[in-house]
């Protein structure tokens, strides 16, 4: 088993860092540290020349014209979905959907499966660690059908109690909806066996991946997710696009989500003939650069050795959370034996937003509030907690950086 030391030694850290212009900045006069990558992570160069790119020489409408510059970005807009489709070993490009985000994918997925598929008295089962996004649609839909939001527990370390999921697999409910990774308190659920479990009673599952695809290399056919979602902006390509992946079967028997444009074949006032998938589910001009952004951002992390990368990651992490353990008076919320990317904090009569800014002035950036998973902060009994997330291009001196600006807010408030 390789050393830590070993382990920082072999990720060339600071010629990542140089491929991110916004790390070399200061904030309020200070090198910026920035440890926000849950809330939405950096942008490498690549991405932001290939979206430059884009719009000074490639730029149109695509699908619907025939001269050059749309077929060019037409293009440019199908390497993106080929690229996803690989990067996730989906079956076909066909699965592949592209919305705004990891939200308008669950959404999406919740509203016309509901549709078809939901009825009175029937079930929808999630789990404690949800983010609000695989939360509230499931809510919306239930209520809409007449149906039932069913809630799997989670233990005193974070962890889904899955002798509890599984009992609650019953013949009521008709789909599950998990998170890969919680972004409350970065634990890693195994979603592979929570799948099996569920197709086990013939009961399709999405998988919120957000917060898992910066850390993990996602094989959905190896998981066998139903349908699977996550965000550009969360692997470092552009904000307003993201992915809803689903087995194209499944696909195939689901009404649109949208009317207009491009996701028609024929609209008479009579009758309208829908298109076939994807399109079918991407109504309107899309977020071409978006598209192309999304797809330098998978040229990018394709460049890495990934079992190098999560090395690293695990690394930093169990260096970030022995470091920050020392310090009296600070608890760690979330203390799974699987964890990426995460540690959710709270400090003995300091809160959590004073906890921020206080940081905020040092020139380091954390997330605080509730992180939009105010179920997790009711399960521990705290309203919010500070929330330091990470990502490959950052430093064990950063990690110093963040524990030595958290004593100086018990120093502070130690005089209040």
């Amino acid at each position: 088993m390789n050393s830590v030391a070993s382990i920082f030694d072999a990720f060339p850290v600071d010629k990542v860092r140089r491929d991110f212009p916004i790390l070399s900045s200061n904030v309020h006069g200070k090198p910026l540290v920035y440890l926000d990558n849950a809330a939405s992570n950096q942008k490498p160069k690549p991405v932001l020349d290939a979206i430059q790119d884009y719009y000074t020489a490639q730029h149109s409408n695509v699908h619907r014209g025939v001269h050059f510059l749309s077929g060019l970005a037409t293009e440019k807009y199908e390497e993106a979905r080929i690229k996803v489709r690989n990067y996730i070993n989906a079956g076909s490009e066909n699965e592949i959907i592209f919305v705004r985000g990891a939200t308008e994918a669950i959404n999406l997925a919740a509203a016309v499966f509901g549709k078809k598929n939901l009825e009175q008295g029937d079930e929808v089962l999630i789990t404690e660690l949800e983010h609000h996004s695989n939360i509230v649609p499931w809510q919306m839909i239930c209520e809409e059908k007449g149906a039932r939001l069913r809630v799997a527990p989670i233990n005193d370390s974070g962890e889904v109690m899955l002798d509890k999921f599984e009992s609650m697999l019953t013949s009521n409910v008709k789909i599950a909806a998990i998170s890969h990774v919680s972004n409350a308190l970065g634990t890693v659920n195994p979603v592979k066996q929570m799948i099996e479990m569920a197709h086990r009673k013939k009961i399709p599952v999405l998988v919120d991946g957000a917060q898992a695809m910066p850390h993990l290399r996602v094989d959905v056919r190896d998981l066998d997710a139903d349908f699977y979602v996550f965000s550009s902006h969360k692997v470092f390509g552009p904000t307003g696009i993201g992915v809803l992946y689903g087995k194209a079967q499944l696909l195939e028997s689901l009404p649109p989500y949208q009317g207009g444009g491009d996701m028609i074949k024929s609209v008479t006032f009579e009758k309208t003939v829908f298109n076939d998938i994807p399109y079918k589910f991407e109504a309107g001009t899309p977020h071409i650069e978006g598209a192309v952004g999304l797809g330098a951002a998978i040229d990018y992390l394709n460049s890495f050795d990934w079992r190098i990368v999560q090395d690293y990651e695990q690394a930093l992490l169990k260096f970030a959370e022995k470091e920050i353990s020392k310090i009296d008076g600070l608890k760690i919320i979330g203390t799974a034996k699987e964890k990426a990317g995460v540690i959710s904090f709270v400090m003995e009569d300091i809160h959590p937003h004073d906890v921020g800014t206080i940081l905020d002035s040092e020139g380091i950036a954390i997330r605080t509030g509730h992180h939009c998973a105010q179920p997790v902060m009711e399960r521990f009994g705290i309203p919010a907690t500070a929330r330091a997330s990470f990502a490959f291009y950052n430093t064990r001196e950063e990690i110093h950086a963040l524990v030595q600006s958290i004593q100086k807010v018990k120093e502070i408030f130690a005089h209040v």
